[in-house]
């Protein structure tokens, strides 16, 4: 029953606590970025400390985006995600977190994202009376001499209450006994000290013994109390207690000094003689944590370490030593060690929080992690300063409370690291220095900050004509240095010669790999070259691009046969119903070796080698008789002729070029052998007669009417002549030159310009010569200008006339 009252009680007064303490949070605020709260110690857990998302600022409906959490090394504390508020989440036990210590708290960071941000708050843990003035010893036992006289004081241990401030002012009662009275003797410090005080004359013979309770009781409210029985054995003869030399002994040490140290001396004397003036140290009525770390020589009085020393745990202790003499007389001392810090603590760091990965366009200044950086130590050894290593973008900034900003220094590029390995690097001020190391990987994600570059700015293909339509042509290649989509390209025709829709007419582009394919097969003699452009654009957003141009060259195959232009095509098709039509040429029986019957003119419409032409004669009657030039075309006689060569000769030549395989085709000529035209015209005549084709018959019919009406004009003009030669010359005809000889130069159709024609062909017409054959009649030639005797007496290709003056044995005129 005791125990449930203690327990209502207690919440009660937890409940008296807790109103003004939240009334404190609501009114609480420090300087930006730092929020308090109060509460009592043991709330429940689930209990609420403070609005926490609304002193920071934040609406409930920005908590799912800014991710409101909390980063501490012991999580006493949660903070509901819907409603931001910040609840107990572990049991507060005051004593336990922060011992004897006047103040108590507990801080932690609470982080936010989207901006990031860190914000300190602190919560700091007021006491409550849940702990009882307790007494080290069940049982105080004092001996007094009943020769002791009124007035003496006898001290008493002194009871420890585990609360602080209020709670912790101890008051003392003692049972009500005539002999006996309770004095309180205050110390410097503001501890009390209870003493028995004798109020008679003690009589061992009447009572040899006082069975007293002495009760200590806290100032909290409810008040709480605890007691010990004091047994007082009345004695013989011991009437000097132990007197210590100080009433305060101080000592300063190092903490982490070996177990055994010495710390400091006390001492007691008593004036007694004997057993009773034997003085014997104990400790008082201290904590089980210092008789853990210290201990004390009965005999000697020496304090040694017992223990390890930490200064982070606690820099002072303060306990109570006893000295007890053989008659069972007691003194008090107090005894006060302070622990100097040395720097035995690196400085320890946490990652509160990164923000991995960065977009590369992140501005300069962008917060990427907080870091905190806490040395347990004090003083210089305590003062922290943080420095990033590596070669990295990167900077390292304090904050508040002992935090530190990790921030872009510079423009970020993922294309020359996509991360950046750095290390923060914390050092404190001690002697030695002492320093600890973190180590930060930052990522950084791609933004499409770069365009496709070709590997070739412009690229050059080669297509053999006549190629299948679809046939792979060139493939172009563009890399981009940004990942995933933004640096996934793809290709199409951007334009070209013809603009993009001409250019898609010829070629193709595969969107994935960039191969370029032929839509159709190419004619080196329509199209030799063409371009186009092609884009490639990667997936980013927006989208980015760049432009090559592709150069195609179409190579010339051999797939045109010469073309015979001279003589006329068709003329070899022998005697059949073509053959009428088929040029001839005639020769004089006089005629020496390398004379120029006639040329052979072929044009190839393919380039290069494949139009490259050779001629050769395949097919002649007098095969040794004529010869045509291999490059020229040109057939000449190879010797003289002579009366026994046939009158009409049919050459066959073929022309060939040097294509691979090579294509030909074949010129037949017609020769007459004859002196001259009027000799050569039986010959025409027989062929005319042997011919089985009417064409050609009529066809040498209309020569001859044509080579009779040549002959009367001819007659007409001699005479014409000849009476103006009596007369005089005329002016008009003064004027005319003496060439006696005209040069027609040969006609070709508008095609032979192509540049395959390896020489000029001038077809030259001695006088009296004409063409044989109707099918193509150059237009006349001038007249010459010669004297009247000449024109009148000549003779043409130095044969005489009947009316000729000159004798038989004259040369023919030139």
């Amino acid at each position: 029953r005791m125990a449930g009252r203690q327990r209502q009680s207690r919440r009660r007064a937890a409940g008296r606590v807790l109103l003004p303490a939240l009334l404190l949070c609501l009114c609480c605020r420090a300087a930006p970025e730092r929020i308090r709260y109060a509460i009592p110690e043991e709330l429940g857990r689930g209990s609420l400390v403070g609005p926490l998302a609304r002193d920071l600022g934040l609406s409930p409906a920005d908590l799912p985006a800014r991710k409101l959490r909390l980063s501490a090394e012991k999580q006493y504390f949660t903070v509901s995600g819907e409603t931001g508020n910040l609840y107990v989440s572990e049991r507060l036990d005051r004593e336990e977190m922060c011992g004897e210590s006047a103040s108590c708290s507990v801080s932690f960071e609470a982080l936010v994202q989207n901006p990031l941000n860190v914000f300190h708050v602190e919560v700091a843990i007021q006491d409550v009376n849940d702990n009882s003035p307790a007494f080290s010893k069940a049982a105080l036992d004092l001996e007094i001499g009943e020769w002791t006289l009124p007035g003496a004081r006898f001290p008493l241990e002194m009871a420890r209450d585990a609360d602080v401030g209020s709670n912790a002012l101890l008051t003392y009662e003692l049972t009500s006994n005539p002999s006996f009275t309770l004095a309180v003797k205050e110390s410097p410090d503001g501890s009390k000290q209870p003493e028995l005080v004798l109020e008679r004359a003690l009589d061992r013979e009447k009572q040899s013994s006082f069975q007293l309770v002495l009760t200590a009781v806290d100032g909290g409210d409810p008040v709480r109390s605890g007691s010990v029985q004091v047994r007082v054995n009345v004695t013989d003869a011991n009437d000097n207690a132990p007197v210590f030399s100080k009433s305060v002994y101080e000592a300063r040490v190092r903490e982490n000094v070996p177990a055994g140290s010495p710390v400091l001396r006390v001492r007691a004397t008593d004036a007694d003689a004997g057993s009773n003036g034997r003085v014997s140290y104990c400790f008082g009525n201290v904590p089980d944590g210092v008789r853990a770390l210290f201990s004390v020589d009965s005999d000697s009085g020496e304090v040694r370490t017992a223990g390890p020393l930490d200064f982070e745990e606690k820099s002072t202790y303060s306990f109570g030593l006893e000295a007890r003499d053989g008659g069972g007389l007691t003194a008090h001392c107090k005894v006060q060690i302070d622990i100097t810090d040395e720097n035995d603590n690196a400085p320890e760091i946490t990652l509160l929080s990164v923000s991995s990965p960065v977009p590369e366009d992140a501005p300069s200044g962008t917060v990427v992690a907080l870091v905190k950086v806490r040395d347990r130590d004090s003083g210089e050894n305590g003062q922290v300063s943080c420095e990033l290593r590596g070669e990295a973008p990167l900077s390292i900034v304090a904050s508040s409370g002992g935090s530190y900003k990790v921030v872009t220094a510079s423009a970020l590029d993922r294309e020359q690291a996509a991360e950046h390995r750095v290390t923060v690097v914390a050092r404190d001020r001690g002697t030695p220095a002492l320093s600890s190391r973190a180590a930060l990987v930052l990522e950084v994600s791609d933004v499409n900050d770069n365009a496709p570059v070709f590997e070739e700015a412009a690229y050059s293909a080669y297509v053999a004509e006549n190629n299948a339509a679809g046939a792979a042509v060139v493939r172009v290649r563009a890399r981009d240095a940004d990942a995933g989509a933004n640096g996934r390209v793809s290709y199409w025709l951007a334009g070209g010669s013809a603009g993009a829709a001409g250019a898609a007419a010829y070629v193709s582009v595969e969107a994935r790999s960039g191969a370029v394919y032929a839509q159709r097969s190419f004619d080196y003699e329509q199209c030799r070259e063409f371009a186009v452009a092609v884009r490639a654009q990667d997936g980013g957003a927006p989208a980015r691009s760049s432009t090559a141009t592709v150069r195609v060259f179409v190579l010339d195959r051999n797939d045109n046969a010469p073309r015979v232009l001279w003589p006329a095509a068709g003329a070899g098709a022998g005697a059949g119903a073509g053959a009428g039509a088929a040029p001839f040429e005639v020769v004089p029986r006089s005629a020496e070796a390398g004379y120029l019957v006639a040329k052979v003119v072929a044009v190839d419409a393919d380039a290069g080698r494949n139009a490259w032409l050779s001629y050769e004669l395949v097919q002649a009657p007098e095969p040794a008789l004529f010869r045509v030039g291999l490059h020229s075309g040109e057939v000449r006689t190879a010797r003289a002729v002579s009366e026994r060569d046939a009158a009409k000769q049919r050459l066959v030549a073929v022309v060939k070029d040097h294509g691979q395989p090579a294509l030909s085709a074949t010129a037949t000529l017609h020769v007459v052998l004859a002196e001259s035209l009027q000799e050569a015209l039986p010959e025409l005549s027989e062929r005319a007669a042997g011919g089985d084709s009417p064409a050609e018959l009529q066809f040498y019919l209309v020569l001859a009417l044509a080579l009779l009406s040549a002959l009367f004009l001819l007659s007409v003009a001699l005479a014409v002549l000849a009476r103006v030669r009596r007369a005089g010359p005329p002016a008009v005809l003064r004027c005319l030159g003496a060439q006696r000889f005209s040069v027609a130069g040969a006609a070709f159709p508008a095609d032979f310009c192509e540049g395959t024609l390896p020489y000029s062909y001038n077809l030259c017409v001695a006088p009296g010569r004409a063409v044989a054959e109707g099918a193509w009649l150059p237009p006349p030639p001038p007249l010459p200008s010669l004297p009247a005797e000449e024109l009148l007496g000549g003779e043409p290709c130095g044969k005489r006339s009947p009316s000729s003056s000159a004798g038989a044995g004259e040369p023919p005129a030139d």
